[in-house]
């Protein structure tokens, strides 16, 4: 589930992530867990197996709490770019697939499984997530893929990334796929968060950067709208990453990951600089701010070195307690 208008305090937190294509073994989901309710101390959780398929790579994890209280699912990018054909092999000629995996207590997974979600005009998915709608009692499952002409079989035209999505009840069976952002110019990683009857989407501008018409490429912006599965969003700020108000920001960032922040009123804003410092944390008052400042509070959201697009997830006394036990059985 998003983060909601329920802001009550976790009793930890949960990180999945992957660490790159420049190692072998880069492109498995890993996770890390925080010690108390604060982000400034984490322990890997080495005594869950990295999870990937056998003829593959994983990236950009998304857990999923189920909206009965049932489990959790997480969701990764097909995609393995160590020893492969290179990027633009993968953007044309990718997985059209999303990886699932599914937990009844966060220890212990089944899966993956591929679940294809694009037809065979479309060249990859990338970084699924996923997003309960209350109002219809079911999940929005949204990533982004390239899309060709059906006379062009070979992917061989240009093409840009966009939001797709589709609607799923058990994440086995999925809707049909639609359009869900598409600006004319590529956008990756979207993530929603609901606030206040808002849906605030938060997307990362793809365009290449030093152009006039692309003064944002490479930053966040933010859009809201009272409806989920609409596609009229309105705008509520863009370049998010860069620096405010004298603060130095990031070179670019991309996967962001959005939370209520756990040590005081207002929200928390990761967003992972790749190829440099990794997740670094900014703030907001509201998610309808015109300004995300850098968090720059000593002791504040200290976050684990070599951390790649992942996500958050909020966790319960128990949940904390039981993932505790984990770690205290392989030390």
């Amino acid at each position: 589930m998003p983060q909601s208008t329920d802001h009550t305090r976790p009793a930890g937190h949960l990180f999945a992530y992957f660490t790159g294509e420049d190692r072998t073994d880069g492109e498995q989901v890993r996770f890390t867990l925080s010690e108390g309710p604060g982000m400034s101390r984490w322990t890997e959780l080495a005594a869950i197996p990295p999870l990937a398929p056998a003829d593959g790579g994983a990236r950009d994890p998304f857990l999923v709490r189920t909206a009965n209280g049932s489990g959790f699912h997480l969701l990764a990018t097909d995609l393995r770019i160590h020893g492969g054909a290179g990027w633009e092999e993968a953007i044309a000629h990718g997985s059209r697939s999303l990886l699932v995996w599914d937990s009844a207590d966060l220890s212990s997974w089944e899966g993956p499984r591929r679940v294809e979600v694009m037809p065979e005009r479309a060249g990859c998915v990338w970084a699924p997530e996923a997003v309960y709608d209350p109002g219809r009692d079911e999940y929005l499952v949204f990533w982004a893929s390239t899309v060709y002409a059906e006379d062009d079989p070979g992917h061989h035209s240009p093409s840009y990334q966009r939001m797709f999505c589709a609607t799923t009840k058990d994440f086995r069976n999925f809707g049909e796929p639609r359009a869900w952002l598409d600006t004319g110019y590529p956008v990756i990683d979207s993530t929603v968060v609901e606030d206040d009857g808002w849906f605030y989407r938060f997307t990362k501008d793809e365009r290449l950067p030093g152009t006039p018409d692309a003064p944002d490429a490479k930053f966040v912006f933010v859009e809201r709208s009272r409806e989920l599965t609409s596609q009229e969003y309105e705008p509520v700020t863009h370049g998010v990453g860069r620096g405010v108000d004298g603060a130095p920001g990031v070179a670019h960032a991309e996967g962001p990951i959005v939370l209520a922040a756990p040590d005081r009123p207002g929200w928390l804003l990761l967003l992972d600089e790749f190829g440099d410092r990794g997740y670094m944390p900014f703030r907001a008052d509201r998610l309808d701010s015109p300004k995300w400042r850098p968090a720059t509070d000593p002791g504040g959201h200290t976050l684990p070195p070599g951390l790649r697009h992942g996500s958050v997830l909020p966790l319960t006394e128990a949940e904390c307690a039981a993932l505790r036990s984990l770690i205290l059985a392989e030390a």
